[in-house]
């Protein structure tokens, strides 16, 4: 049960970012890339994604401290074709490999309208909307896909061999606010099973499979029990990425793939034509009749609802 002598403390991002770069430092990682991923872990806390934000700190130093991250490599791209690239992150954070990704693709949008980057030998890259905001601050619209370790059966399997492969869409908004989604075609993100866990507090039983394939409420036992990102890519893939908790004594190969666009391209009145199309389907989309038992249309953008 959870503990009734539980507090909750407010703490001031900042102070919370200096803490986590502090300690990554510590550990060998540059300060520029410790400023990186420190700010990416609170940026997932403020926009209520706890479950990637700095409660993943020591699982990454403890990564660090088995040698199986390499802090610091010096990485470059080998370009494929004048909007296509391949990064191979070298066994360091995603977060790193992730953000010079899409800043190159960044940079290949604004030139030919479009960039692809494929990313090998990577680690958990955190919440994938961290990306694709990074292009909409551009102007730009943004795909991020993942690959991820073990962790759900494929439909009528009773064991895990396919990754919860979480992807992030973003297009920039008009005056109602940007679309962002960053979702996993699974029920429930590892995440929120961890924090189950963590809490000692049970899950719906729709969440997970237990080491018999049968549902369960145990984060515990759903514990145990990628074509973009993986095959695409040259990483690992079909279960051979390894657990980032459990598996500590070798990389995880964790592969990433992001593509970047100009979303005003086809348009004749160009991103203000985009802009106000953006607000009219939301508009549209809030003004549908309602369901019995709803009072508003619940849809994740702009104020979320």
């Amino acid at each position: 049960m959870p503990d009734p002598t539980t507090q909750t403390l407010n703490i001031i991002p900042a102070s919370a970012s200096a803490l986590a770069k502090a300690i990554l430092a510590s550990h060998g990682v540059p300060e520029d890339r410790a400023t990186l991923i420190a700010s990416a872990l609170i940026l997932a806390d403020l926009r209520g994604v706890d479950t990637h934000g700095i409660n993943r700190l020591p699982g990454y130093i403890a990564r660090l401290q088995a040698g199986v991250v390499d802090p610091a490599p010096e990485l470059t791209f080998t370009p494929k074709t004048p909007t296509m690239a391949l990064l191979d992150a070298k066994n360091t954070f995603g977060f790193v490999a992730g953000n010079l990704a899409i800043d190159k693709c960044i940079e290949m949008a604004q030139t030919y309208g479009m960039g692809m980057v494929a990313v090998r030998n990577s680690n958990h890259y955190g919440m994938g909307a961290t990306y694709v905001l990074r292009a909409i601050q551009q102007g730009l619209a943004c795909f991020a896909y993942t690959n991820a370790s073990r962790a759900m059966p494929p439909w009528g399997g009773a064991e895990a061999l396919l990754g919860t492969s979480p992807f992030a869409v973003g297009v920039p908004g008009g005056k109602k606010g940007d679309f962002v989604l960053d979702m996993s075609p699974c029920v429930a993100a590892r995440g929120k099973m961890r924090k189950a866990a963590r809490r000692e507090e049970s899950i719906p039983e729709a969440y997970a499979l237990d080491a018999q394939g049968r549902p369960t409420t145990d984060p515990v036992a759903a514990l145990d029990g990628d074509i973009f990102a993986g095959v695409m890519s040259g990483s690992a893939f079909a279960g051979g990425v390894n657990d980032q908790y459990t598996e500590m004594s070798r990389p995880q190969g964790v592969g990433h793939w992001f593509l970047v666009f100009r979303p005003d391209v086809f348009l004749d009145g160009g991103v203000e034509e985009l802009k106000e199309r953006m607000d009219m389907l939301l508009t549209t989309v809030r003004g549908v009749k309602k369901a019995e038992g709803f009072e508003r249309i619940y849809i994740m953008w702009g104020d979320g609802g």
